[in-house]
């Protein structure tokens, strides 16, 4: 059964440049993309879908929002919204917040508010949680974590879980020929 969401690239760039607008305008890779993370948690595990629909990989320091991680660490975004230099990513451009969802919103900022002063160290930690743990462990490093686990780590209901699961075979559904 999959867990799959659409991405929508205009939301994650929305949400990445969100987050960067919000902290200054200027934020490290990773802390950008664990921020990013924990709104995708708290979005899922309130609201039955993600913010952007990314994958989310267990890569070795932890969960990251994988097409989101590409469009900033290959500098693919546009340069009209991000420039990147080393680990520093710099927002030229204010998000476009049209295409996020009050909620999305909402779980942006709690993310930002409950994250931004943690070091890295902090961050690992925190996101090395039972959704990466379980899926390390069944499936190894470096594999998609399964959005239920995602939100069950966030302490996601079994309807609310079960309706995650109902609402991402709507998006996967599809007639054969």
């Amino acid at each position: 059964m999959m867990t799959d969401f659409p991405f929508n690239k205009e939301k994650a760039i929305a949400s990445m440049l969100h987050i960067c607008n919000s902290l200054g305008g200027v934020w490290d890779k990773y802390s950008l993309l664990k921020i990013l993370y924990f709104a995708e948690q708290k979005h899922l595990a309130r609201y039955a879908r993600p913010i952007t629909g990314d994958n989310i990989i267990a890569m070795e320091y932890g969960p990251v929002p994988s097409i989101s991680y590409d469009e900033i660490k290959y500098s693919k975004v546009n340069p009209q919204y991000f420039s990147i230099e080393d680990n520093v990513v710099v927002a030229k451009s204010k998000a476009n917040t049209d295409v996020l969802s009050d909620s999305d919103l909402e779980c942006l900022d709690e993310s930002i508010a409950e994250n931004k002063h943690l070091s890295f160290g902090d961050l690992k930690k925190k996101s090395h949680d039972a959704a990466y743990n379980w899926t390390v462990q069944n499936f190894g490093e470096n594999q998609t974590i399964p959005y239920t686990e995602i939100a069950k780590a966030a302490g996601a209901s079994e309807n609310m879980i079960a309706f995650i699961k109902s609402t991402s075979e709507n998006f996967n559904f599809s007639f054969d020929e």
